[in-house]
């Protein structure tokens, strides 16, 4: 009975420990950097992640950034924790020597990013861009896309004039024929095809993947292993919604954005969420897009992608 008890005991006094453990590696606060158009805003206006971490005592700060690459900023100076971009954000961050690491990715997307032109320009292939001014975001998803297709077609990067303009501005650019095409991502692509008639040369299919990289700050992810798997666990639920629900998912992000409804829904229909676990040929086609960055001279340094590997460790800190 006496060993029965001091093993009763022991038991519980390792169960105490061991939830003590749990909630100090938990943090109070998870900061989340999000854009208007992109899944952290829909986990953030749907709510599920902010009423599963208040059930565990932690707070939700959800922190809006124009794009992509100001907010890896955010990341790297610790202002946020968390953060969601395409496919060249997290690549310029690593050569500034930022630290973070991949926690997971989105399916591919070749579909939600194109090279249009207006519908009565003589530009029918990417061959014809040859000479031509190309507005795009530098640094961005689409300058890999429009890179690739180029070689593709037997060309190089100095064979156009590219044009760096932010979408808004390449928007107005491109409607008013300042510049002969546009390399753009939905959900602008899907705007400017609707209410510009642009045409789609080429899109990225069969010449990248474009991905959403699920991202944390180093510092973040070693202290609270738990609290970012459960993240990436709730973008996971979240992406089987959406795909499910893509009525009230466009209704939701119309409301983030101020695109029209159907604007989103054109460009969800190409448009698959989903949420896994960084996989070896993930991360050689992300190397492939640092490298090519690195060759052209963007990038001024190489970077070693897989220097940037989460490994996930379940044990309480």
């Amino acid at each position: 009975m006496k060993n029965y008890l001091v093993s009763s005991l022991a038991a519980l006094v390792l169960a105490a420990t061991s939830q003590q453990a749990l909630a100090a590696s938990q943090p109070e606060t998870v900061n989340i950097g999000y854009q208007k158009a992109n899944i952290f805003a829909l986990l953030k206006y749907r709510g599920t992640l902010d009423d599963e971490f208040k059930k565990q005592g932690i707070q939700v700060r959800w922190v809006e950034f124009p794009a992509g690459p100001q907010m890896l900023e955010g990341l790297n100076v610790g202002s946020i924790d968390l953060a969601a971009t395409g496919d060249a954000p997290p690549a310029f961050a690593q050569a500034a020597q930022a630290e973070l690491v991949y926690l997971g990715h989105s399916l591919a997307n070749p579909k939600t990013e194109a090279i249009v032109v207006p519908q009565a320009s003589s530009i029918k292939n990417v061959a014809d861009l040859k000479g031509k001014r190309v507005a795009l975001n530098k640094g961005s998803d689409v300058n890999y896309l429009l890179i690739t297709a180029l070689e593709k077609a037997g060309l190089s990067y100095k064979d156009i004039k590219p044009v760096y303009l932010p979408p808004a501005d390449a928007r107005a650019a491109f409607q008013r024929g300042a510049v002969d095409a546009w390399v753009i991502w939905d959900p602008y692509l899907a705007e400017v095809e609707t209410n510009a008639s642009a045409r789609i040369v080429q899109n990225a299919e069969g010449l990248v993947p474009h991905y959403t990289f699920y991202l944390a700050s180093r510092k973040f992810a070693e202290a609270h292993p738990q609290t970012a798997e459960k993240v990436l666990g709730e973008l996971g639920k979240l992406s089987d919604w959406a795909n499910g629900h893509p009525e009230e998912t466009a209704k939701i992000l119309s409301s983030s954005t101020g695109l029209p409804q159907p604007i989103w829904q054109k460009a969800l229909a190409r448009m698959p969420f989903g949420a896994q676990r960084m996989t070896p040929e993930v991360f050689s086609q992300q190397q492939a897009l640092a490298d090519k960055f690195t060759q052209i001279g963007l990038l001024p340094v190489k970077v070693e992608v897989s220097s940037a590997t989460w490994t996930l460790d379940k044990k309480p800190q």
